[in-house]
């Protein structure tokens, strides 16, 4: 497990979307946009229900997640954190930690009604980071 340096946790905990991808049963990629959190020196995120990458998840831990900065670097590139590592699907939990990213994402909190789905956790383990930023020192 690589501990998430401080420079991408503030990329992490902005609210920039995040490009998450998975790998498909026959090895192509699936791409889709998320909203991402950190616990400890973990990439969580919500879903309220099973989706195709929460199916791929399980089937294939190998994940890679990127978010775009606007941040423009001496070099003048804008910079992009790409976090790789083992992904985990937990049972449970994700209207609340959709609640808590809310309020990061659209400034307050989103109608799931009385009774939302228990949905799935994603927890992410980063093995290594990429992109073009100080995380890659």
């Amino acid at each position: 497990m690589a501990a998430i340096p401080e420079s991408a946790r503030k990329v992490i905990e902005s609210n920039r979307l995040a490009h998450m991808i998975t790998l498909n049963r026959d090895g192509s990629p699936q791409v889709t946009c998320v909203w991402v959190g950190v616990d400890g020196d973990e990439v969580v995120m919500a879903h309220l229900s099973e989706h195709r990458k929460v199916r791929n998840m399980r089937r294939d831990a190998r994940v890679a997640v990127s978010v775009e900065t606007t941040n423009i670097n001496a070099n003048g590139l804008q910079e992009y954190l790409v976090i790789y590592g083992k992904a985990r699907v937990v049972e449970g939990g994700a209207a609340q930690l959709l609640q808590t990213l809310a309020h990061r994402y659209i400034g307050g909190e989103i109608p799931l009604g009385p009774n939302p789905p228990a949905g799935y956790v994603t927890r992410i383990t980063p093995e290594r980071y990429g992109g073009v930023g100080p995380w890659t020192s």
